[in-house]
């Protein structure tokens, strides 16, 4: 593997001045027990990458690469770059989100299992910055972001460190859309492999496993009953799908709020009304957002809005709905009033907005359950290793996971289930081969 060897970084002092432990800037390295509980508990649930950390222990795929990732910090996510590190990865992680870290798996990250950690939960903007810059001092051969917030700080702050790296990957929607758009302003200096892409991490993570956390983490923070309930889902790509089934599922009445047409019908049939923003925002009692985009609740829906609404967002960053704008209207009358909940006085009508706008399923709640994050975090494992042994054969752009990646997950996850597939037949076979049978 033909990688660039700049010399490594300078180590700065560990937190705490434990020298013998990796660099690190976390909360409580005391949480670290508990920490490692939790960490054991969520690999129960992910077989398919536990198989493939014994196999990086024993093959080391992935030996003198510094790999830098910026994902959120969850027990999940430890089980992840602990199979980076089996493979022989340097790995250094930080937070992609200031509300989604675990301090205790943060802690354990450190303490128990040696890897570089800048993460703290409730980081000021000032420190996120700080965090992902402390990662990329690692002058990283590949990076694996969730939002491309890490790309996008090398591409914008750290240019020289460009030719230095071969490859990266990202997990998440809105740090794909993000990727193309550099792709397509000529301006990404790397190849890069879309997690998001492959079918065994969207089509389950997205959708089951942001339906069921989104819910969990709005019943968490206002211990609502949800029957019943005028809930209103911007967005009907796989996030918004797994939503609006779940709210549906617990007996609420959805409306689904799209830009696309087919997905609009698509909403339609599948059960759900459809309306526009403006009309949805008088009659809903909750609303999620799941768009990746800019301003979809406004302040002109903020004033059509009825007393004790909730608002909430399941989309990467904080910006889907207008909290600036919901605070020039309150004036003066803002405050929390549970945990995770500021309520917002708006013409003497109280509108709650949770977790700040932010990621409310792992703000909240503990994030994705660990079976669907561990179809995804396979693809990152074996996509990095795919780019370990293949960069050199791609030009700078973004790529979908290869079709082989996403077979081998959905066939270890099968075989971790117990569950075997009919293979076809002979005659089968040579059926679909042919075109000679007709009616």
């Amino acid at each position: 593997m033909a990688i660039p060897n700049p010399p490594t970084a300078p180590q700065a002092v560990p937190s705490g001045g434990k020298s013998n432990l990796p660099r690190h800037d976390v909360a409580d390295l005391g949480l670290a027990a508990e920490g490692k509980r939790r960490i054991e508990w969520a690999e129960r649930e992910m077989p398919v990458l536990r198989l493939i950390r014994e196999r990086f222990e024993r093959e080391k795929p992935l030996a003198g690469l510094r790999l830098a990732a910026c994902l959120h910090v969850t027990t999940e996510t430890a089980n992840l770059v602990r199979t980076l590190k089996a493979g022989g990865a340097d790995v250094v992680l930080c937070a992609s989100n200031p509300l989604s870290t675990q301090d205790e798996t943060a802690a354990a990250l450190v303490a128990e299992y040696g890897i570089s950690i800048f993460a703290r939960h409730g980081a000021d903007r000032d420190m996120y910055y700080k965090h992902l810059n402390a990662a990329a001092d690692i002058r990283p051969h590949m990076t694996m972001d969730d939002g491309c917030d890490l790309v996008t700080l090398i591409h914008q702050e750290r240019r020289d460190q460009l030719s230095e790296i071969v490859a990266g990957t990202e997990e998440t929607t809105t740090g794909v859309i993000r990727l193309k758009a550099m792709a397509a302003d000529d301006a990404l200096g790397y190849p890069v492999v879309a997690v998001n892409e492959a079918l065994t991490k969207h089509l389950f993570d997205n959708r089951y496993g942001t339906g069921q956390s989104t819910v969990d983490g709005i019943i968490r923070a206002t211990n609502l009953l949800i029957a019943g309930r005028h809930v209103v889902v911007a967005g009907y790509g796989w996030c918004g799908k797994g939503i609006a089934s779940r709210f549906r599922g617990m007996g609420a009445q959805v409306c689904v709020v799209e830009v696309d047409q087919v997905r609009a019908l698509e909403a339609l049939m599948d059960g759900n009304l459809v309306m526009t923003i403006g009309d949805a925002a008088a009659w809903g009692d909750i609303f999620v957002t799941a768009t990746g985009d800019i301003h979809v609740i406004r302040a002109e829906h903020f004033a059509k809005m009825h007393d004790g609404v909730i608002l909430a967002n399941s989309g990467h960053f904080d910006v889907e709905i207008d909290i600036p704008a919901l605070a020039k209207l309150a004036g003066d009358d803002i405050r929390e009033v549970r945990e995770n909940v500021v309520e917002y006085v708006v013409n003497g009508k109280r509108l709650h907005v949770l977790a700040e706008g932010r990621l409310v399923n792992l703000s909240c709640a503990a994030g994705h359950p660990a079976s669907v994050m561990d179809m995804s975090f396979a693809n990152q494992a074996l996509a990095a290793e795919y780019l370990a042994k293949k960069h050199q054969d791609l030009p700078k752009g973004v790529y979908d996971v290869p079709q082989e990646i996403d077979v081998e997950v959905a066939r270890l996850k099968l075989a971790a289930l117990g569950l075997t597939l009919d293979p076809l037949t002979e005659e089968q076979e040579e059926y679909l081969r042919s075109w000679q049978h007709g009616t």
